[in-house]
């Protein structure tokens, strides 16, 4: 604890009282000594959550605060019991998070979305835009598998021409159409 000033030993010392402070002095000076090593430890407690981490150290002060009469005001013991709060209003934290549905906002009213044909006509029109891009062999590859949901076998006895024929234009076609996709947008 050698980074203390003298003034702030002073304060957390059994002087507080002597000296005419007051427990605000006594909440200025924890934030002063305490606060950027309290702050690290609570970032670690929450896993980086700094706005989490700020209420865990502001509630750790508070704590103290409020249990100022009770505290043992050598420096390493008040280290031991903010941490030892901060800890535990982590944990509490959790807990709470664990037992309760989280929170969610009620959407706008103008911001639902009312279900309508026309995206899907829209993606039904890109689609078959792309399609153009591919070969007609391609092409009758990716309806009957795709949307006609047929087997590779099925179509290859269908076409006429071997499975593994049936598969390469697949895996070509589907190439093709990603970057037609792709170029649209």
């Amino acid at each position: 604890m050698g980074r203390h000033s003298h003034s702030a030993r002073a304060l957390l010392g059994d002087e507080l009282r002597r000296h005419g402070h007051t427990e605000e002095d006594l909440a200025t000076a924890l934030y002063r000594d305490f606060g950027t090593p309290l702050m690290a430890f609570a970032l670690k407690l929450t896993g980086n959550d700094r706005h989490w981490a700020e209420d865990v150290v502001q509630e750790t002060l508070i704590r103290a605060w409020r249990n100022a009469e009770k505290l043992d005001r050598s420096p390493d013991m008040l280290r031991a019991w903010l941490y030892t709060v901060a800890r535990r209003i982590v944990i509490d934290g959790r807990r709470s998070r664990k037992a309760r549905p989280q929170e969610v906002e009620e959407p706008d009213a103008n911001s639902v979305g009312v279900p309508d044909e026309s995206d899907r006509t829209l993606s039904a029109m890109v689609v078959y835009d792309a399609l153009r891009v591919l070969s007609e062999e391609q092409r009758e590859a990716i309806m009957q598998t795709y949307l006609r949901d047929r087997t590779v076998n099925d179509v290859a006895e269908t076409l006429g021409v071997p499975p593994g024929t049936v598969k390469s234009r697949l895996y070509h076609a589907v190439r093709a159409l990603r970057r037609a996709l792709r170029d649209r947008g």
